[in-house]
C-alpha cells in the first residue's frame, strides 16, 4: 500500500515539475523550424556537366546519368542524404536544400530529372 502511494506522489511530482515549463513540440503545418546551416536536405543540379563523379561515390546507387535523354536522374526513394554528391562534385553542381517536406502522394514524382548542362527541373 505504501509502494502505490510512493508511485502516486511521484508520478504527481514528475507532472507538477514539467506543468510550467514550456513545450517542446511544435505545432508543425502551422509553425515550421528552419533547418541549421549543415542540414542535407532535397538535393538541387544546376548546370551539371555529366562527368560521372557523383555517380561513383553515391553509397545507394540512388544518381543515374541517361545518355540517350542527356538527362541526370536522383532518385529519392533510394538517396540517404549524406552529401557525397555535394562534396565531390567537381563542378558544383549539386547542392543539398534545406527542403525537408518531402513526402508525396505519387511515388513516381521521388525520381528527380535535370537536363545535362541545364538549369530547370524537369519531373
Amino acid at each position: 500500500m505504501f509502494k502505490k502511494i510512493g508511485y502516486l506522489l511521484l508520478s504527481m511530482f514528475v507532472v507538477f515539475k514539467h506543468l510550467f515549463k514550456r513545450p517542446v513540440t511544435l505545432e508543425y503545418p502551422e509553425k515550421k523550424i528552419t533547418p541549421p546551416e549543415n542540414f542535407r536536405g532535397k538535393p538541387v543540379v544546376e548546370n551539371c556537366k555529366g562527368c560521372g563523379v557523383c555517380l561513383r561515390v553515391c553509397p545507394s546507387g540512388a544518381i543515374k546519368i541517361d545518355r540517350e535523354n542527356n538527362c541526370f536522374k536522383i532518385d529519392l526513394k533510394k538517396c540517404i542524404f549524406c552529401g557525397n554528391c555535394t562534396f565531390y562534385c567537381p563542378h558544383g553542381a549539386i547542392k543539398m536544400s534545406k527542403e525537408y517536406e518531402l513526402a508525396l502522394s505519387d511515388r513516381k514524382n521521388l525520381i528527380l530529372n535535370y537536363p545535362i548542362g541545364g538549369a530547370d527541373e524537369r519531373n
